[in-house]
Formats: structure tokens, C-alpha cells, sequence
């Protein structure tokens, strides 16, 4: 099994690099001695071999974060994880601290998700990866090092064209491809056609069909989770018009994933826009690892309504969201 946390490499700043393998240690520590579970059940739970999971809780012990306590500032963010991964059974759940001074919350959410893109990114057995797009996957995909992985398949699963032809701002495939040299597969569609026979003709392209059928094999999936408010993202960039948006929340739509809406207990809607989207259907419940990375006061319902659904199987996201999410 590959190595949860990365060799030093050009790509990444090893001040990052030495904090994230602490975090490892330091959540590997939690589930040992608080949550008493085995090396076996960290190691599965942090995705690393046994071997590595027994060194990262040494590294615990030598860098002094166990005393009577964990003396480490992730400690709040680690019992957050866990608390969501038990709620919602979560096969995977990552929580990250709220920066100090309230900068970009995308960074320290990158990182923790460029660390678990790496994993698979590194294996050397060839592997279909799946992405949508968004602001946060692409500051995931801004903190992958350039290596050479021509052995991988790089899926996207929605669309990065409006009605008209206007690229979307923060497209991911095409990014992470040019940074570790995998094959790519962009959805060769907008991602909301203009009438449910456009979207009918260009899902009947051969090229549409192949994307499709990779991404249904994908080893995991990373998505975005967004809420569906005026100038939310599905919005903002151009996918869908005033008119559409309008609709969604009269609908109850509450968030999307990948153009897909949802409503308040994750149920995919059978009207308004999506009854055009052209990128590749989501499945409910998610039959694969699907990972949401979103983060923001704004996205909480959004998120809440994802897990509810069963719409993400995996989440990485930060201390305030997580927080709220256990509130609610």
C-alpha cells in the first residue's frame, strides 16, 4: 500500500510537508490511545500500510504530541472527523483547523486533499481518477508536484461549457493533467444543454459514451459541493441564467454537485435543470468512494444535505463546517 504522506519534492513547500505528516501522526495517535483502535484499523482508516501506521504513531510519541493529552493543535479537528465518520458512515472524513486570520480558506483544504489525490496519484498500478470542477478542487490540484504518471486515466464528470460556449473559470481535468502527465477525459458537452433533446443527442456521441463508462469505473471521485443561491457558482459562471436559478430554489434545491441539485435531504431533483445536465449522472447512494472537498459558512446546508443523501461517501472539509454539521 502506498505511503499516506509524501516524500519531499520541488513541488511543495517542506514547511507543508513536515506539518502534514505530523497531522498524520497526530491523528493516528488520537484513534491509538483515545479511540483504542488497532494499528490494523488505523491503517485502514488513514489509508497506509501497517508498518507506516505503527511509525507515524512513533512519530507521536518522539515529537512529544502525547502526554496526558494530545498536545497538538489538530487534536479538536481530529475528534470532529471521527464524530462525522461515525454519524454518517463516512468511509473517509478529513477536517482541517479555520486559519487564524481568517485568509484563504481554500489552502490548508487543498493540501489535505492534494495528500489524498497523491496516494493514488503515486500508485503504479494504473487507476481511473474522476473530478468535477470548482475553486476548491482546483486549489487541490495547485498543491499536486509535477511527476510522470502516464499510467492513469484523469475522468471529469461534468461539462465546463455554458449554453453559449463560455468556458467555466475553474476547470480541474485538464490542470491535474498537465501537472502529472496522465491521459485525459473532459466531458465533451456543456454542462446544462439548452433542452432535454440537445442533452439526449450529445450523450448518443461516441466520445460522451466513453467518458461515461470510464468514470463508472472510477477508483474514487473527487467533487465539489456548492450551494444554490444567486451568484453561487453554478450561477456565476455562467451555467445556468437567472430564470434557472429561480426555479432551483423554488424547487427547494438547497446545493449541487458536478450541476446536479439537490434539495434539503440530498434528493437529487426530477425537474427544473436538471432534467438537462450533460455531464455524467451522480448515483444515489454513491456505489464508489466519492470524496466532497467544500468548505465556507455558506456551503454548510449544501454538505449537510450531500451526507443526508448519501450523495458523498468521503468528506474533507473545515473546523466551522464540521462543527456546524454535528450541531444540526
Amino acid at each position: 500500500m502506498e505511503e499516506n504522506y509524501p516524500e519531499k519534492r520541488d513541488g511543495r513547500k517542506p514547511a507543508q510537508q513536515g506539518h502534514r505528516k505530523l497531522d498524520l501522526a497526530a491523528h493516528a495517535a488520537w484513534l491509538y490511545y483515545i479511540a483504542g483502535n488497532t494499528q490494523e484499523e488505523i491503517a485502514c482508516k488513514l489509508n497506509v500500510s501497517r508498518q507506516s501506521a505503527q511509525r507515524l504513531v512513533a512519530l507521536a510519541v518522539s515529537e512529544k504530541l502525547i502526554k496526558f493529552r494530545l498536545d497538538h493543535p489538530l487534536s479538536h479537528c481530529i475528534a470532529l472527523a471521527e464524530a462525522l465518520r461515525d454519524k454518517f458512515a463516512l468511509s473517509l472524513c478529513e477536517v482541517v483547523p479555520n486559519s487564524a486570520d481568517g485568509s484563504d480558506p481554500y489552502s490548508g483544504l487543498g493540501v489535505c486533499a492534494a495528500t489524498h489525490l497523491e496516494t493514488y496519484l503515486l500508485a503504479k498500478s494504473p487507476s481511473v481518477l474522476a473530478f468535477s470542477s470548482g475553486r476548491t478542487l482546483r486549489a487541490m490540484v495547485d498543491q499536486i508536484p509535477s511527476m510522470d504518471q502516464p499510467q492513469h486515466k484523469i475522468v471529469s464528470i461534468v461539462g465546463n461549457m455554458s449554453h453559449y460556449g463560455l468556458a467555466g473559470r475553474h476547470e480541474v481535468v485538464m490542470h491535474l493533467s498537465d501537472r502529472v502527465g496522465s491521459q485525459t477525459y473532459p466531458v465533451p458537452t456543456p454542462a446544462v444543454a439548452t433542452s432535454v433533446e440537445e442533452r439526449d443527442l450529445l450523450q448518443t456521441q461516441r466520445s460522451f459514451t466513453a467518458v461515461k463508462a470510464l468514470a463508472e469505473q472510477a477508483k474514487v471521485t473527487f467533487v465539489g459541493v456548492s450551494h444554490i443561491a444567486w451568484n453561487a457558482p453554478l450561477h456565476e459562471d455562467g451555467f445556468i441564467n437567472e430564470t434557472e436559478l429561480t426555479e432551483l430554489i423554488e424547487l427547494g434545491a438547497v446545493g449541487e454537485i458536478a450541476g446536479w441539485a439537490f434539495d434539503a435531504q440530498g434528493m437529487l431533483l426530477r425537474q427544473g435543470t436538471n432534467t438537462r445536465v450533460a455531464g455524467v449522472p451522480l448515483q444515489q447512494p454513491a456505489q464508489r468512494l466519492v470524496i466532497g472537498v467544500a468548505c465556507g459558512p455558506r456551503k454548510t446546508e449544501a454538505i449537510l444535505a450531500a451526507l443526508k443523501g448519501q450523495l458523498i461517501s468521503g468528506l474533507i472539509t473545515d473546523e466551522a463546517v464540521a462543527t456546524a454539521l454535528l450541531a444540526k
